[in-house]
């Protein structure tokens, strides 16, 4: 490890902290400069992974109050998140770095996508729950009322589904996975947004964590680049969480997404 891949890595996990804390879609910096540095697209993904765990538990821990009306379903959440984090990792660490190079364009075309729509998402969650909201008001009948109250008590098999497909992506590159899990459950759910985005926030933990677990008893993991850009990404992300309100994500966005299409076209040349 050189002094210039220590410091390309460094920047990019720092760099990955603030956009995360910000915009989100930090892993479009982090992964395509651990590639730079001489990583194998499969290790460069797995200690990705790894290094970026402590944003994770950051963000959830500090959601955690909004998380309290999920009590009831969050068990069965969880456990499918995790199951689906472990299916993506063990499919991620037995693909080829081949197989796995040509579908990471694809990949990270999709979490630009997923990126750019990121404000129509919030959007459409927060309009549909508003109209919930106003049709609710409108009835005063009790059954209408009994047959609102429980979907927020109980883990419908649809939610089970969403949230085990996105946990299997996750478990195998992880980009965009916040934003397809909030678009998920702001489909299935009915509840506000801020507790959305904590369940969101819980589910990214679970998956990665264990996907971090598994990956840490594999031979793919460069645990030299995964301290340096843990370190660094925690940084990041104290100094996102600080000029949050004095950048503008739409910008911020517009240049990781400029960079991600860069770094698709380049790893398909």
């Amino acid at each position: 490890m050189s002094v210039a891949d220590v410091l390309l890595v460094a920047l990019s996990g720092f760099a990955a902290g603030l956009i995360n804390a910000i915009a989100g879609g930090g892993t479009l910096v982090s992964f395509p400069a651990l590639v730079a540095v001489g990583l194998p697209a499969v290790s460069a993904n797995v200690t990705n992974t790894i290094a970026l765990v402590p944003g994770y538990l950051g963000a959830a821990y500090a959601q955690r109050r909004d998380l309290l009306s999920y009590v009831s379903r969050l068990r069965a959440l969880l456990i499918i998140a995790a199951l689906g984090g472990l299916v993506g990792s063990v499919l991620l660490v037995n693909s080829s770095d081949e197989l796995f190079s040509d579908l990471v364009p694809v990949l990270i075309l999709l979490a630009c996508a997923l990126l750019g729509l990121q404000n129509r998402i919030r959007n459409l969650i927060v309009k549909r729950r508003m109209q919930r909201v106003d049709d609710e008001a409108t009835t005063d009948t009790d059954d209408t009322a009994d047959s609102t109250t429980p979907t927020r008590h109980t883990a419908g098999l649809a939610l089970l589904l969403v949230v085990g497909a996105a946990a299997v992506y996750g478990g195998y590159f992880g980009a965009g996975l916040g934003i397809m899990l909030l678009a998920a459950l702001g489909i299935a759910l009915d509840d506000p947004l801020p507790q959305i985005n904590s369940l969101k926030s819980t589910l990214s933990l679970a998956i990665n964590l264990v996907a971090a677990l598994f990956f840490a008893f594999s031979d793919h993991v460069v645990w030299d680049f995964a301290a340096v850009m843990a370190v660094a990404s925690v940084a990041g992300g104290i100094a996102g969480g600080r000029i949050a309100g004095k950048l503008k994500p739409e910008w911020l966005r517009a240049v990781v997404i400029a960079f991600g299409i860069i770094a698709a076209v380049a790893f398909w040349l």
